[in-house]
């Protein structure tokens, strides 16, 4: 099976996505918290320094879609300008989904 193929069956991966436009202040990151835990997906959500959202998922394939459709809208107060994505192999190690300061390093 391909990888591409295993990544559309449901099979638990990564998506690590940053959202450009007017993200910050907006109350994006608990929007995105709310639709993940929803989701029932781990990871997190924080501010970058240039005023981008970054948002770091794991969990089936179609959820992690449906996390990533939200993001593209955001909440009603945001003006997402554009997406960044990458799909990546699950590492297992996000646990709960949660809210993180900018400073934090990163997975």
């Amino acid at each position: 099976m391909s990888g591409d193929a295993a990544m559309a069956d449901g099979q638990v991966v990564r998506l690590d996505a940053t959202v450009i436009g007017r993200v910050q202040g907006v109350g994006f990151r608990y929007f995105v918290l709310r639709e993940a835990m929803d989701l029932g997906l781990e990871g997190w959500v924080a501010n970058v320094p240039a005023g981008a959202v970054r948002c770091v998922a794991e969990g089936p394939r179609p959820r992690l879609q449906s996390l990533l459709e939200r993001l593209h809208e955001g909440p009603a107060s945001a003006i997402v300008e554009r997406v960044s994505e990458a799909w990546l192999p699950a590492t297992g190690t996000l646990g709960p989904f949660e809210v993180r300061s900018g400073s934090h390093p990163g997975d």
